[in-house]
């Protein structure tokens, strides 16, 4: 392995003997990819491409009829090569760039012990335009007896910049008097559709806290206020491409394409650049409090299925509810403890009828939909939404996304309806299944049914797993290897695991013709590993290196550069 790693070969190996597929094409390569252990392909050892499609799988004389003086000869010593890995849900754009936030907090520090990561954000940054920032923990900073409000604190240090910080999971928002000011927020103003402006429970006033909704609107005011907004946005994706490459994604399912923030620009820039090094399902975002009409419009005239093209975008990104913790996921059974007693089910991002009205029209301008939906009435309001769409005809793909909590009887309806559920399972509390944190929220019961990725697998629903970058980690063989050790609310084995981030994912993207396996006339969307992870124990999967990634037959990572 020391040798692949320290050069990239050019030279024929003898070969020996087997299998072919699609008869006699024009034998000629740019790639041969040889001496490789293959996933799911026992018989073969070499791969060839061209054009940056696959066009023969085998062994022996048969690969060596398709090298020409140009081809490159890639002999990879036996290393272990798979699909590009697909991940189905990874905020690429967001994660990497330093546009979103140049104050950062602390995630574990309470309200009054942020003030010294405040006080440095001042310090570092003179401007009077807005500060954003993020890394706080709503439940640190909103304990009961403090002597101070978020809004008081923030106000004390920025009395007149105005602030939006987000909190770690990107669902609510902590804000300033100038912020609330600038957003046209008070006391009086009404809760936008899925969000809540937060108050004091015993003056009234605001308290600083946004969630959702209401703070996506003020971050997407400060957003489109900053100095150099595209510069930084589009260095920003090329370090979130740089470090999918180098964990072997050659595909990605966009989290969400805020496109009234100028992302879906950058996007296509980097297109017509040729800066793209992975596919990417761009998924423009449903704002639930503007009207249809117009987004429709918005929608309709950047479609596109073109599978010549690296960015697809005939999948919407909506919301159908929130997170636990914010008590924002709207779920069947009341919460036993909520900071939104009004709210004592949580709350709907988009209403039930209105999502359904929303996948009939987009059905007729060509898309699918990728809905988040984490409580169990969500996933439920979801399914309905998309049963009746079904029943009007819709073959588009639907996946929901986290779906943490789902009823029983609904288990079932994942497969009958055809949509697929996607887990992100990439950080140590989900491995263990360790859902304490949810039992203030939900009671032991619930709290221990979150996270059932088995209990979706068993109805033969399709299961993809993704990353929710930068909420888990990136590597994908971090989620494969914990789909693996959460003992019965996991995935059975590696082949599963694997299936659910390359061919599954695949699926969800309405891919699968295209890439998500190694098949002749597929696209030679490639990760070569160092080892192969069917055959080491589950502990050592994380800790295998990403050699090389290959998108269409090109390499976009190469470890030894």
């Amino acid at each position: 392995m020391d040798g692949f790693i320290n050069r990239f070969a050019r030279f024929v190996l003898p070969l020996c003997c087997f299998l072919a597929a699609g008869g006699a094409a024009a034998q000629s390569a740019d790639l041969i990819i040889s001496n490789a252990t293959i996933y799911g392909l026992d018989e073969a050892d070499s791969i060839v491409v061209d054009d940056g499609k696959i066009v023969f799988i085998g062994k022996g004389e048969a690969v060596r009829t398709y090298r020409t003086p140009d081809t490159v000869w890639l002999d990879v010593e036996q290393a272990f090569v798979m699909p590009g890995f697909i991940d189905n849900h990874n905020h690429v754009f967001e994660a990497a760039s330093a546009a979103g936030g140049n104050c950062e907090l602390s995630l574990d520090a309470g309200l009054m012990e942020q003030i010294p990561y405040l006080a440095y954000c001042r310090q570092q940054t003179q401007s009077d335009g807005w500060l954003m920032g993020y890394g706080f923990s709503l439940d640190a900073i909103l304990t009961t007896g403090q002597a101070h409000t978020p809004l008081e604190v923030l106000d004390s240090i920025f009395p007149k910049r105005p602030v939006v910080l987000m909190e770690q999971t990107s669902h609510s928002m902590w804000v300033n008097s100038a912020a609330l000011a600038l957003a046209g927020i008070d006391k009086q103003s009404p809760n936008p559709q899925g969000g809540v402006i937060l108050k004091d429970e015993k003056t009234g006033e605001l308290n600083g806290i946004l969630l959702d909704n209401a703070g996506d609107i003020v971050m997407e005011l400060a957003w489109n206020q900053l100095e150099e907004k595209f510069e930084q946005s589009y260095l920003g994706l090329l370090a979130g491409l740089d470090a999918a490459a180098a964990h072997g994604i050659t595909t990605i399912g966009d989290g969400r394409l805020y496109w009234k923030r100028g992302w879906f620009e950058v996007w296509q820039q980097a297109e017509q650049n040729g800066d793209l090094t992975a596919r990417v399902s761009l998924r423009p975002w449903i704002y639930p409090q503007e009207p249809m009409s117009a987004q429709l419009a918005f929608l309709k005239g950047i479609q596109s299925s073109d599978p010549q093209r690296l960015l697809r975008v005939d999948q919407v990104k909506m919301y159908s509810d929130g997170i636990i913790i914010n008590g924002t996921a709207k779920t069947l059974a009341p919460y036993l403890n909520t900071y939104l007693p009004t709210y004592p089910n949580g709350l709907h991002y988009i209403p039930p009828q209105a999502m359904a009205d929303w996948l009939g029209a987009l059905r007729h301008i060509g898309y699918g939909a990728h809905i988040h939906a984490i409580g169990d009435a969500a996933v439920h309001a979801s399914l309905n939404a998309i049963d009746s769409v079904r029943r009007q005809g819709s073959r588009h793909p639907y996946t929901l996304t986290h779906v943490e909590l789902v009823a029983p009887s609904d288990l079932p309806r994942f497969s009958q309806l055809s949509v697929t559920a996607d887990f992100q399972v990439g950080s140590d509390y989900v491995a263990a299944h360790d859902h304490q944190w949810a039992e203030y929220f939900l009671g032991l019961k619930r709290a221990k049914a979150l996270m059932n990725v088995n209990a979706l697998f068993k109805t033969g629903a399709n299961v993809t797993l993704s990353s929710d970058w930068n909420v888990h980690s990136i590597n994908p063989l971090v989620g494969i290897a914990n789909s693996l050790i959460m003992d019965a609310t996991g995935l059975p084995d590696i082949y599963a695991a694997i299936d659910a981030y390359t061919i599954n994912a695949a699926k969800s993207l309405g891919l699968e013709a295209l890439t998500g396996s190694i098949a002749v006339g597929k696209s030679a969307d490639l990760v070569i590993l160092s080892d192969d992870i069917t055959l080491m124990p589950i502990a050592q999967v994380p800790e295998t290196s990403v050699l090389m990634t290959l998108l269409q037959g090109e390499i976009v990572f190469d470890a030894t550069r």
